[in-house]
């Protein structure tokens, strides 16, 4: 947690996170110093990710949802504002939905309804992409993709911004 605003303001992250390496990010670093002038900002990496324990499968949006909840809990958070950010949208709306006497607010940013094209929501991935976006992730975790992602998250940073 940082800052000490009138309000609690829980950021749910986007897919990849971690809440010690983000300091290091000069871009996450200004988001968190002005998210905590504003607010008491509360960080987490979801289940699976950054400092959290690691899980065997892929959790449920329910149970990364309640991960919210358990969350809030174990700070004394009885009621605040979600901020979802990417793949951290779903499990926000969610946890309002769910839970919409601990949500008094929900932002969402660069979030998404599905990642799937289908007849009524024409903006996911076809098929196609869908398979091809797939076979990359036999790279995940090798210092190659590592390289792609930060690229891809962070263009035209410097070399060391990107480490």
């Amino acid at each position: 947690m940082t800052g000490d605003g009138p309000f609690d303001l829980v950021y749910a992250p986007p897919f990849v996170s971690h809440v010690e390496l983000a300091w290091q990010v000069p871009s996450n670093v200004r988001l968190i110093e002005r998210l905590s002038s504003i607010a008491r900002l509360i960080r987490f990496d979801k289940r699976g990710t950054g400092m959290s324990d690691r899980v065997e499968g892929v959790p449920t949006l329910e149970t990364r949802m309640d991960d919210v909840r358990a969350v809030m809990d174990a700070v004394g958070s009885e009621r605040a504002a979600i901020l979802g950010s990417s793949e951290g949208g779903p499990m926000s709306a969610l946890f309002a939905a769910t839970y919409p006497d601990r949500c008094w607010a929900l932002v969402l940013f660069g979030t998404f309804a599905s990642d799937r094209k289908a007849p009524d929501y024409p903006w996911g991935t076809t098929d196609e992409e869908h398979a091809a976006e797939l076979e990359t992730l036999g790279a995940w975790g090798t210092p190659e993709h590592a390289r792609v992602v930060a690229e891809e998250l962070h263009p035209g940073a410097e070399a060391d911004a990107r480490a």
